[in-house]
Parts: structure tokens; C-alpha cells; sequence
């Protein structure tokens, strides 16, 4: 009886809540990539999260495409170039929060980073929606 709710919850809302787990699979991908980078590596928080940033969003795409809004849209080009476009949106807010809350006001900057994916997630589930995959579904 549970599971037989908790199925028709998942069929209901089914986008949504893939598009959490991946969601957040991507912001761990971000946040991991990110650390090395500024860990490991030395380089500031601004040049880590670029290739962080592109990671990330080569990973989201092929999970948004295939699992959360199941795209069959025949111009794949297309909808990379949309996807990575407006994820280019995302991105300068990504940076200008580490760039304002870090580099000015020195916050942690892993935390910056959890608030900022935060923002993130949220806005990219947005444009994907309604811009990237609206087609081909």
C-alpha cells in the first residue's frame, strides 16, 4: 500500500523529482571538481570554477536529456547550444556571488558555493524547462 503511493507520487511528479536527484548529483560533480581544483591544485576559487562549471554541465546535460525531461529532439546541436547558452546564465551568477561573497567580503567559499548551486538548480531547472527541452518530448 505504501509503495503503491509512493509509485504514484513518483509517476506524478516524476520531472521534478529527477531532475532533484540529478540536480543534485550535478551540484556534488560542481562541488567536488570545484574543491580539487582549489585544493588540490592552488588555483583561485574564480579559475576553479570554470572547468568545475564545465564538468558539471557536460554531466547535467546528458542526465536532463536523458532521464529527467527525456528529450527525442533530432537536432541534438541545437539543444546542447541552448542548454550550454543559458547555462552561461547561470554561471555569471555562479561567479559574481563567488566573485562578491568571497573575494570582497570573505565568506567560506564552499559555502558561497552550496548557496550559489542552490540558485542554481533552480534557475537551470527554469530555462531547461521552458527553453532547452520543450521540444522533442
Amino acid at each position: 500500500m505504501i509503495m503503491k503511493k509512493l509509485f504514484s507520487i513518483y509517476e506524478k511528479y516524476q520531472e521534478k523529482i529527477n531532475y532533484l536527484i540529478f540536480g543534485g548529483l550535478t551540484t556534488v560533480v560542481n562541488l567536488i571538481t570545484y574543491y580539487i581544483f582549489t585544493r588540490s591544485f592552488g588555483l583561485s576559487e574564480l579559475v576553479s570554477n570554470i572547468p568545475a562549471w564545465i564538468i558539471a554541465v557536460t554531466f547535467a546535460y546528458t542526465t536532463n536529456r536523458m532521464f529527467v525531461f527525456r528529450s527525442k529532439d533530432k537536432n541534438i546541436l541545437k539543444e546542447i547550444i541552448s542548454f550550454f547558452i543559458f547555462r552561461i546564465l547561470s554561471l555569471i551568477i555562479d561567479m559574481l556571488m563567488i566573485y562578491i561573497f568571497v573575494n570582497i567580503f570573505n565568506f567560506n567559499d564552499m559555502l558561497i558555493k552550496v548557496i550559489s548551486n542552490i540558485i542554481v538548480i533552480i534557475l537551470n531547472y527554469i530555462f531547461s524547462k521552458l527553453f532547452v527541452f520543450k521540444e522533442g518530448r
